[in-house]
Parts: C-alpha cells; structure tokens; sequence
C-alpha cells in the first residue's frame, strides 16, 4: 500500500463521519459510500455475486464491482469527497 499516511487518517475520520450521515441519505449514496469503503480498504471485488433472492448484498457488490479498477488511494480521496458532499448537504437541508 503507497498511500499517505495522511490521506488514510483522513480516510478513517470521514467513515466515522459517515456513520453520522441523517436516515435520510439515500440508498444510492450509501451504495455509493459502499463500494468506494470496499474497493479502499480490501481493493478489486474478491467474492462471487450474491444470488438474485439477496437483493441487498447483491447491490452492495455491484456498488463494489462499479469502482473496480480504481486505486485504493482514489478510492479513498473519492470517499472522502462523497462523506463532505453528503454531510454538506445535511447541514443545508437542516
């Protein structure tokens, strides 16, 4: 792993921000914030697609399997971007 040490810290302190993202988040965003958080901390999908009668895990691994490709680093500066846009957006709607 070649990231910064920093761009990690920031990383871990934006996915205990997301923790506190209102209900009203959508699914979408959290699918989002799913996949980016996967393909950040563990890299390329490694597991088969869940069956369709999972539909839950199954769109939690197509959000997954859409960021394949990316680095762990972009992942993270990604999901960083998304937890700042999402809580921004909170705070306006507050």
């Amino acid at each position: 792993m070649y990231y910064s040490v920093m761009l990690e810290e920031e990383f871990e302190e934006h996915a205990e921000k997301a923790k506190t993202l209102p209900e009203s988040t959508t699914n979408e965003n959290k699918l989002i914030l799913y996949g980016l958080y996967k393909q950040a901390t563990v890299g390329d999908v490694n597991t088969s697609r869940p069956g369709i009668f999972n539909m839950r895990d199954r769109a939690k691994w197509d959000a997954w399997k859409a960021v394949e490709g990316k680095s762990q680093e972009q992942a993270m500066s990604d999901y960083i971007l998304k937890v700042k846009q999402l809580l921004e957006e909170a705070a306006a709607s507050a």
